[in-house]
């Protein structure tokens, strides 16, 4: 090691010590452009974020993948840039995306569904951002809070918060309680058959036309449904605003007992009558001390 050190003259030593400082350099101003690149993305992110704010006319769904595309494309160019110092043909690293990407692909397919997913939720708009969705099979409930390329974030009834992959969606029926502006309340009441059907009627389309946040256009219905044990089953159709139709359907439910009372109808009592019919045939059991089976002794039949 010492010979080898010996013969390497001061020329080889220069040599070495330029391209050390050379590489050097190269390499701190690769780490300047990341760093540069990754602050400006972030305040340029930020900033369009803010911009798309300010737009009434901008759709809420449409401004997270906007800051996302505009983030990621200044970090690719960063590091595009950031490669180019330290030596790497544009060329080639086109080449090694390009090969990266579809091993990536290949590894990845349920995130790529996601993403086709999340552009088709996108460009179709089943939905937007503040809409009370049903999706996933009914397993998969809650008002939009954001849409991204990957998920879909909604917040829960009971105040959760849950993201839902974009395939998952997209591959299953969605139900949008918030797209029509109007609801039809379907509540079911139960009289008891002695009660007069014709007052009860009577006295819930009274009660559904006196509340203020039905619409009179379509007219508040009430109908005989079904009948089942010793009760009929009765069916109040309301149509009402989105805004107002849990309140209506809360304030109705309750009201509907003390209408049903003031109409002398009363509460139905389930009961069912049961038959019971006794055989023909008759098991003699076996006499005392006797082991054997037991014989069954049929009635004669009169001629």
């Amino acid at each position: 090691m010492q010979n080898f050190l010996v013969e390497i003259n001061s020329d080889g030593w220069a040599f070495l010590w330029n391209a050390l400082a050379t590489f050097s350099l190269s390499l701190c101003a690769a780490a300047s452009i990341l760093v540069i690149g990754w602050w400006v993305a972030r305040r340029v992110s930020l900033s369009l974020a803010r911009l798309l704010a300010r737009q009434s006319r901008m759709d809420a769904t449409l401004r997270p993948i906007l800051c996302d595309i505009c983030l990621w494309g200044i970090r690719i160019v960063a590091i595009i840039g950031a490669l180019s110092q330290l030596g790497i043909q544009t060329a080639s690293i086109v080449a090694v995306l390009g090969a990266a990407g579809l091993a990536i692909g290949l590894a990845l397919q349920g995130t790529m569904q996601n993403i086709a997913a999340g552009i088709m939720l996108l460009l179709l708009r089943p939905f937007k951002v503040g809409d009370f969705i049903d999706g996933g099979a009914g397993s998969i409930a809650g008002t939009v809070e954001a849409v991204s390329l990957f998920t879909t974030r909604l917040t829960k009834p009971d105040g959760i918060c849950e993201y839902v992959p974009n395939s998952l969606l997209w591959s299953n029926s969605i139900r949008n309680y918030s797209r029509n502006p109007t609801r039809r309340l379907d509540l079911e009441v139960e009289i008891s058959m002695r009660d007069d059907v014709d007052r009860a009627l009577q006295a819930l389309r009274t009660l559904a036309a006196a509340d203020p946040r039905a619409l009179r256009e379509p007219a508040p219905q009430v109908m005989v449904s079904r009948f089942d044990d010793s009760t009929a089953v009765l069916n109040i159709r309301v149509w009402s605003n989105v805004g107002a139709f849990w309140d209506m359907r809360w304030d109705l439910a309750r009201q509907v007992r003390q209408t049903l009372t003031d109409a002398q109808c009363s509460l139905p009592l389930r009961s069912r009558e049961l038959h019971i019919v006794q055989s023909a045939t008759r098991v003699d059991a076996p006499a005392a001390g006797q082991t054997g089976p037991s014989t069954v002794r049929k009635p004669e039949q009169e001629v």
